[in-house]
């Protein structure tokens, strides 16, 4: 009984960790945002509107039992188990945050903060499920590992746009903190605009 028992836990645990390979490789994809939006930034914006829009009905749909072919096995594939039967608002907090983050900000603080919620927050999970032995308290499960990649990925990216090694930790530093609360899906929002903010700030004072 124990061997079955074990069997299907790991089972579930690598399911879970398909999942989670999937959805956050949808995660990582938004480090193209930058790319289009200073190619065509109305259009780019156009499009993310667009797509948020579509993906609202698609999922009220799916809701409903009207099961939309690519979009609910898309929608299947990459939910968490607590958004099982539920509106899955990932997506939704993704592109809320992203447009917000363009909006708010010039297009290089802009960039730091979308490249920041692609990189550190996608990575963070992911590295987080397969290497995250070590949890940090009172955080709902984040890991030491996670928030070690989230910080490294968020430097990473930030030094590659603004070429500032202090602007790179500061701005690391924060978004590891960030990324460490306990937000659910609202660190979605929250890490791009904040981490494009500073950006911004730091750009414009010539603080490093």
């Amino acid at each position: 009984m124990s061997d079955r028992i074990s069997g299907i836990l790991i089972k579930q645990h690598i399911i879970d960790l398909k999942k989670e390979v999937f959805r956050k490789s949808i995660h990582i994809c938004a480090g193209f945002v930058p790319f289009f939006l200073a190619k065509a930034y109305v259009l780019t914006i156009v499009f993310l509107c667009l797509s948020l829009t579509l993906y609202l009905i698609f999922e009220s749909m799916r809701i409903r039992g009207c099961e939309i072919p690519l979009v609910s096995a898309i929608t299947a594939a990459a939910a968490r188990k607590r958004d099982e039967n539920k509106f899955v608002l990932g997506p939704v907090t993704l592109v809320l945050g992203i447009i917000a983050c363009a909006l708010l900000w010039e297009r290089v603080p802009a960039a730091v903060g979308i490249y920041a919620l692609a990189f550190g927050d996608g990575l963070a999970s992911l590295v987080g499920k397969l290497m995250g032995s070590i949890k940090i308290p009172f955080t709902r499960g984040k890991t030491v590992a996670g928030s070690l990649a989230c910080f490294i990925a968020i430097f990473c990216s930030t030094f590659l746009v603004l070429r500032s090694v202090k602007s790179a930790l500061f701005i690391a530093v924060f978004g590891m903190l960030i990324e460490i609360l306990p937000l659910k899906n609202l660190d979605n929002l929250v890490i791009p605009v904040v981490l494009g903010g500073i950006a911004q700030f730091i750009i414009i004072n010539q603080i490093f």
